[in-house]
């Protein structure tokens, strides 16, 4: 007689092919690649628009390509939780181990004015902290990717923090009045406010900026890739205390932030408190 019974193989599940965060950042840049193409097609038909009950506004786009992210990286990770902007939180996140956690658009408002500082950004989070992560702005065809220890890259390029030491000369973005009280001798280089929070951290992580603040209340779908291209980059994010973000809470949300390369956050955040 045959036994019946499954064999310990059967009941034993395959490795997870996203093992490997460099893995799971390729199909993370793929799908933000992708993304970002529906929203530039959409906004060149006309989207509709309104306000959500936090009176930030929302467009059709921003619905499709949460749609559309979520179906694709599901497929891959499909046991894996789920937190973005446009989709109704789902408890469930908390007893996962590994979570998406995406922006379909970060920087709806640019995006809606047809300004180029807007992108989609997924990152894959691991027990509180981004593995992987992709940022694409597709109005200046910039792919960002990090991996927890591979380093992060513009387009294929590695990228790195500004080396800059001192407060003087430094070029900062952030809120005004928080700017204004940092530099009481008018002594920093501003620059045109990036509305998207994403790709203003982008920006330290390629130097381009020497440091960037972020006002309290900014969600984990806003920061979870940037902050890894920000740390792989050379940089530092982190709360007015020091502490790194952790992500995946009950409330994914945070406090103020600062981030700078690693030679200015020590003066920058003195400067901030």
């Amino acid at each position: 007689m045959m036994d019946d019974t499954p064999t310990a193989h059967a009941l034993t599940p395959g490795p997870d092919p996203l093992a490997d965060p460099a893995i799971a950042a390729r199909h993370l840049a793929d799908a933000v690649v992708a993304a970002g193409a529906v929203a530039v097609a959409m906004f060149r038909t006309g989207v509709k628009s309104w306000s959500k009950h936090n009176d930030s506004p929302v467009t059709e786009a921003d619905l499709a390509v949460d749609v559309m992210l979520r179906e694709r990286l599901s497929l891959i990770g499909p046991e894996y939780g789920w937190l973005s902007e446009e989709t109704v939180d789902e408890p469930t996140r908390l007893s996962r181990r590994r979570v998406w956690i995406v922006d379909p658009i970060d920087g709806t408002r640019a995006y809606m004015a047809g300004r180029p500082d807007w992108c989609v950004e997924a990152a894959l989070v691991e027990d509180g902290r981004p593995i992987a992560g992709a940022l694409f702005a597709p109005v200046t065809e910039e792919l960002f990717v990090a991996v927890q220890g591979g380093g992060a890259t513009r387009n294929g390029r590695p990228i790195r923090v500004s080396e800059m030491p001192e407060m003087a000369g430094a070029i900062v973005d952030g809120p005004a009045p928080w700017l204004n009280h940092i530099d009481s001798r008018g002594t920093l280089r501003r620059v045109d406010r990036i509305r998207s929070l994403a790709l203003r951290l982008a920006r330290v992580a390629t130097g381009e900026l020497d440091a960037a603040l972020a006002s309290p209340n900014g969600n984990d779908w806003d920061l979870a890739a940037a902050d890894l291209l920000v740390h792989e980059a050379g940089g530092r994010l982190t709360t007015l205390d020091g502490r790194p973000l952790t992500y995946n809470a009950p409330v994914p949300r945070h406090g103020a932030l600062v981030s700078a390369g690693s030679l200015l956050y020590p003066t920058l955040m003195v400067a901030a408190r």
